[in-house]
Parts: C-alpha cells; structure tokens; sequence
C-alpha cells in the first residue's frame, strides 16, 4: 500500500520522468530521495491534491510553489521530508508556476487506479515501489526558482528543418515579436497567439516523426511548440526548434503569460 487519494485536484497523473513537461523538477524530486532516474511521480497541475498516507515513506515537493502542508503545518519545498502513517499531505493552490511534481521514496506504481498517464480520481489506491537503502543522497542539481506568472517567458530556438521555406520576414517576425500562450494549450503543444505569421510553406506530404520543442506552423499561422504529450507524426511544417534546457520552463508557464522565442 501507500496513499489514497482524498482529492485529485484539477489535474493530477502518475507519469514517468519521459512524460513530464518539466523534467528538471521531476529530477530533483527523485533525486532527493534517492530515487532511480526512472522511477514515477505525480505532475499536479494548479495544486489542489490531498492525500492520506497510509503507510510512512518520505517524499519531495518541486515545480511549482505555493503551500504545501503535512498536517496542517507547512512542508518545505525542493526538500526530502519524512511522512508517518496517517499523515495527510495537501499541496495548495500555485502561486508560482503551474505544475507541481510530487516523488514518493521508492517511486509511485503506475497500476490499477493509478495507471500511467491519466488522471488520477478521489478514492484511488497509489502504491509506492521499495526505496533504495543508500541513505541520504548527494543532490547536486539546485532547485530552480519557479515562474513569475507577470514576467515573460523566455526560450531559446534555432531553426527548424522547413525554415528555409519561409521568407526571412517571417523568422525574424517569430523572433522578434512577442507572443501570449493560450488558454488552450495541453500537455500536447504550448500554443501561442499574436499576430498570426504568414503560412508559405505547403503541408507536408507526408506526415514527418515529431519531436518535443518542435515549432510547428499550421495553417492558421499561430505557432504551436510540441511538448511531451506531442501527437507522433504532424504535417505541419517545423519553422523551428527549442532549445532543449528551455522546454521545462515552457511546461511551467501558465495560459494568458507572454513568451518571447530569441534566435
């Protein structure tokens, strides 16, 4: 056994450290507990879980930052801390990006009620894997400081494979001109509006393998950035590529926040 579920919150899944949009926090929190690289952990997106656990272990709270409390007292974050059977954990509302990443020591089965990728529900069984008897782990990634939902987003790009379909004007535009993420980006793709670019490359012919940080240009002329919920193949053309380091910022930015892409 491990916890239950009291509240999932907005949105809450089990996913390995290759499906979360900001590998960086996922890292550290397992990281903190000794964890292997590629154990699982909880993406909480906005706050709002609340779970009773049902037999002690210790865990970790990285990502976003807002309160965090273990029986009502406030828990610190980017830090192992050590539950008791019983213990009620509530991870408030986010103050500071968007997503929070919760690693429980020996790691979170993705299995039955919990299963990967998908949200989590009020009532669901999580069941935490055998920890690593190594003692306290040398930590040697500092955490990062999480995002001023009122300043920009900044994130570095280079270009992409079809960028040499398109006329300078529309690099430099890309580049230059500030844009605003959408209220409906998802985990697939962070979509930006502004002022639309112009579309001179066809589609592709044939659908092309998608990577994470591409810079998609579909029709309307509003780019979309793949994040690790990405569709495997596309059609629209890649004008552009993120920067690999700059992509969990870009997972932490909330809808309404203004995003510049440098070249």
């Amino acid at each position: 056994m491990g916890a239950v579920v009291v509240e999932p919150g907005s949105s809450s899944m089990v996913l390995g450290p290759e499906q979360v949009l900001d590998r960086a926090s996922m890292h550290l929190a397992n990281g903190l507990l000794g964890n292997p690289d590629s154990a699982a952990g909880l993406e909480v997106l906005l706050g709002g879980l609340k779970l009773r656990f049902v037999s002690g272990s210790a865990v970790a709270v990285t990502g976003a930052e807002g309160m965090v409390t273990l029986n009502g007292t406030e828990l610190p974050l980017n830090k192992a801390v050590r539950v008791p059977p019983g213990a009620v954990l509530e991870l408030g509302p986010a103050m500071f990006g968007i997503r929070y990443y919760l690693a429980v020591q020996g790691g979170i089965s993705a299995q039955g009620e919990a299963a990967q990728g998908e949200a989590i529900r009020a009532g669901a069984a999580l069941t935490f894997g055998r920890p690593n008897n190594h003692g306290s782990p040398e930590v040697n990634h500092p955490a990062r400081r999480a995002l001023d939902p009122e300043r920009p987003v900044v994130a570095r790009v280079s270009r992409g494979p079809q960028a040499q379909n398109d006329d300078a004007g529309t690099w430099l535009r890309l580049t230059s001109e500030p844009w605003i993420l959408s209220p409906e980006s998802d985990r697939a793709g962070a979509r930006l509006v502004g002022r639309p670019l112009d579309v001179t490359s066809a589609p592709i012919p044939q659908a092309q393998p998608l990577v994470s940080g591409s810079v998609l240009l579909p029709s309307s002329g509003l780019p979309v950035i793949a994040l690790a919920g990405h569709p495997v193949t596309s059609q629209s053309p890649v004008i552009a590529v993120v920067r690999d380091e700059d992509l969990d910022v870009l997972g932490q930015a909330r809808p309404g926040q203004m995003v510049h892409l440098l070249g």
